[in-house]
C-alpha cells in the first residue's frame, strides 16, 4: 500500500489517468468506516486535506463534473475553478471543466455563483417534463441538455455529454444519482475514500437506490494518508480491464 501524500502531481495524475476507452464515467465518493455517505448531512464532513486535494485532481483530469441538484444545494457547490497546481494536466483543453447539474425540477438558484462565476459555462441536464416556467429562463444562465421524457435518462445524458467531446466524465453523486448510473450499468470506475470514522445514524450509503443484484469491480490500487484509505475500482468487464 502506497501513501497518497507526499506524492507528486505527476505520480498522482498517472495513478488516476483515464483509460483510452471513451466515454468513461468515474465516480468519486467518500464514506465512513461504517458505510455512511454523509456526516451531519454533508459528505464534506468525512474528508481530510488529502481527500480534498484528490478531489481537485480528479476534477482537473476530467472533461466534465456531474452532480445531482440536491448535492449542489446541500454541499453549497460553486463552479470548478482552475488550479495553478494542476500544472499541464489540462494542456490543450479549457482551463477548467464545466459542472453539469442533473435536475428534473430545476429548483436551482440561477443567480448563484455556480452559474454566475463559472469559468466554463455550467450545463443543466433535465427532462422534457421539467416545469416550463423554470426551463424558459434557464438558457440565459446555462447550456441545457434534455434527456428523457418524464425523468432524466442518465444514459442518454452521458451520451449527450460525450457528443460534445466531454468523454472523460466524473460524477460526485450524490448517492441517488450514483445509484441511477449503476442501475444503467454506466459506472465504469469508482474512486472511494474511506474515512476512519464511525458515524452510526441513518445516513445513506454512497449508492442509494435500486440497481443490479451485483456489479463486480476490480481493485486497481489502494493509497493511504493519515488513516484514510483511497481505493480505485474499475468495472470487471472488457471496459474495466485496463
Amino acid at each position: 500500500m502506497r501513501r497518497l501524500e507526499p506524492a507528486g502531481l505527476a505520480d498522482l495524475a498517472e495513478a488516476y489517468a483515464y483509460p483510452d476507452t471513451t466515454p468513461w464515467l468515474r465516480g468519486n465518493m467518500v464514506a465512513s468506516a461504517d458505510g455512511a455517505a454523509t456526516f451531519e448531512g454533508k459528505a464534506g464532513g468525512l474528508g481530510n486535506e488529502a481527500d480534498r486535494r484528490l478531489l481537485s485532481l480528479l476534477r482537473g483530469l476530467a472533461d466534465v463534473v456531474i452532480a445531482g441538484a440536491a448535492t449542489v444545494r446541500v454541499e453549497g457547490y460553486g463552479p470548478v475553478h482552475p488550479r495553478e497546481w494542476w500544472g499541464d494536466i489540462r494542456k490543450g483543453r479549457p482551463a477548467a471543466p464545466p459542472l453539469a447539474i442533473v435536475s428534473r425540477s430545476l429548483e436551482l438558484d440561477f443567480d448563484a455563483p455556480v452559474f454566475t462565476e463559472a469559468t466554463a459555462r455550467t450545463i443543466v441536464i433535465t427532462c422534457a417534463s421539467a416545469p416550463e416556467d423554470r426551463r424558459s429562463g434557464l438558457e440565459k444562465h446555462a447550456d441545457v441538455i434534455v434527456a428523457g421524457e418524464e425523468e432524466v435518462d442518465v444514459a442518454a445524458a452521458l451520451d449527450a455529454l460525450a457528443e460534445r467531446g466531454l468523454t472523460r466524465q466524473l460524477t460526485e453523486g450524490g448517492p441517488r444519482l450514483l445509484a441511477r448510473f449503476v442501475a444503467a450499468e454506466r459506472l465504469d470506475e469508482l474512486c472511494l475514500t474511506v474515512s476512519p470514522q464511525i458515524t452510526a445514524g441513518d445516513a445513506a450509503r454512497i449508492v442509494n437506490g435500486p440497481g443490479p443484484a451485483s456489479t463486480p469491480y476490480r481493485l486497481g490500487h489502494v493509497l493511504e494518508d493519515e488513516d484514510f484509505l483511497f481505493l480505485r475500482y474499475t468495472r470487471r468487464d472488457d471496459r474495466g480491464s485496463s
